[in-house]
């Protein structure tokens, strides 16, 4: 198993030792982004700006609009709030076409408690035009992302967790397309769609109602901006139930769209993620199982969805 934050970091580095434009923005977290190789091997192509993530956003669009093929990268938590203006203006509304790699999304701080969790994220940054969003599930669909986004042309926000990663794809024998989900299990009974570090629980989920007799559709929605509704609306027609997992609040996330694209092909949905409380302390295991959104709890609700 690999942290897909090193992944993401380790394929960075190799691209840019063959391009001199690709450049790495941090504040004050080239440890827990794992950007330490790349700031030893690369200095010239890499910018610190200390604990300042306002000025790193503006010092990276600066960058772009220069010409240079941008990566800023820290604490999810802190990209998506304390330097949330910068983002909406200096990269969405100016068209600086910077990756924002958000370390330690969702709940991977565990006990150090709301202040450090970034539950909002999809949501606010589905709001902003000419902004994606994707959320990898594992080592080897990071690693393609990072290439897909040297040359990406808009900006992109890319969240990913803290703690190494089981895989979900075996080889590198997958299809990887921006907003195109991938069919990890196909199913006639409901389906699961879920995104970033939920994805395995979702697999794992699926194999397990297999075994129980419920055939279960699998997709992986890594691109929530732009997301592949032909899929959301295919699920729905064919199996008439969707769950979806999210390490998220149930408001504005991966729920909330698939929501909003079936509004006009109703099926029952029932969302799968973080309730309108405050989170409870753990580490990101134990919050997982608390709010269901592991495989035993996608199974349960799974279960108890159909049966209904």
């Amino acid at each position: 198993m690999k942290a897909c934050r090193k992944s993401f970091t380790d394929t960075l580095l190799a691209l840019a030792k063959q391009d001199k434009d690709i450049v790495a923005v941090t504040t004050d977290a080239r440890g827990s982004v794992t950007l330490g190789d790349f700031a030893k091997d690369l200095p010239d192509q890499f910018v610190e700006c200390g604990i300042a993530e306002q000025d790193a956003v503006g010092i990276s669009a600066g960058l772009a609009h220069s010409g240079k093929k941008t990566f800023v990268c820290g604490p999810a938590c802190f990209y998506v709030a304390r330097s949330l203006e910068q983002v909406k203006v200096d990269l969405a509304y100016s068209r600086n076409p910077v990756t924002i790699l958000g370390v330690s999304g969702g709940v991977a701080y565990g006990a150090l408690g709301a202040t450090h969790h970034s539950l909002h994220d999809m949501a606010v940054l589905r709001c902003f035009p000419a902004m994606s969003i994707c959320l990898p599930a594992d080592e080897r669909q990071t690693a393609k992302l990072v290439k897909i986004l040297v040359d990406y042309p808009e900006a992109c926000y890319v969240r990913v967790g803290r703690a190494a990663v089981p895989d979900v794809y075996e080889d590198d024998n997958f299809p990887f397309e921006v907003g195109k989900a991938n069919m990890l299990q196909d199913g006639t009974d409901l389906t699961i769609i879920a995104t970033g570090e939920t994805i395995y629980h979702a697999k794992q989920a699926g194999l397990l109602l297999q075994e129980q007799g419920i055939s279960a559709r699998v997709l992986d929605m890594a691109w929530i901006k732009p997301c592949d509704k032909e899929a959301v609306v295919k699920a729905a027609k064919d199996t008439g139930r969707i769950i979806t997992v999210e390490e998220h609040s149930k408001f504005g996330g991966l729920g909330a769209m698939v929501c909003e694209i079936l509004s006009e092909h109703p099926v029952p949905v029932r969302i799968l993620g973080i309730p309108d409380e405050d989170v409870i302390h753990g580490t990101n295991k134990e919050i997982f199982h608390y709010y269901g959104i592991d495989t035993d709890g996608i199974v349960k609700s799974a279960l108890d969805f159909v049966n209904k």
